[in-house]
């Protein structure tokens, strides 16, 4: 069974009509999350925690899609 793994993530925008983070060094990483309504649920929870600073955003990316299942791994990503 392949897995499905979401990180959320979130900081301070220097704009909060773009995607680019003021301090990458402060990124908040909330978790990697086994399913998308576990990460769904943490991203809410720190949106919500953070929704009086228009500059603050959280993110969920879905890790799964980072990686091809059907392409064959090159040597240096897979330690055996």
């Amino acid at each position: 069974m392949t897995q499905r793994l979401h990180l959320v993530f979130g900081g301070e925008l220097v704009d909060p009509t773009k995607n680019a983070f003021k301090n990458v060094d402060d990124i908040h990483i909330v978790g990697i999350f086994p399913d998308y309504a576990s990460a769904y649920d943490a991203w809410k929870s720190e949106a919500h925690r953070t929704v009086d600073n228009a500059h603050m955003r959280y993110y969920i990316a879905h890790l799964h899609r980072l990686r091809d299942e059907e392409t064959s791994a090159s040597s240096t990503e897979e330690l055996e």
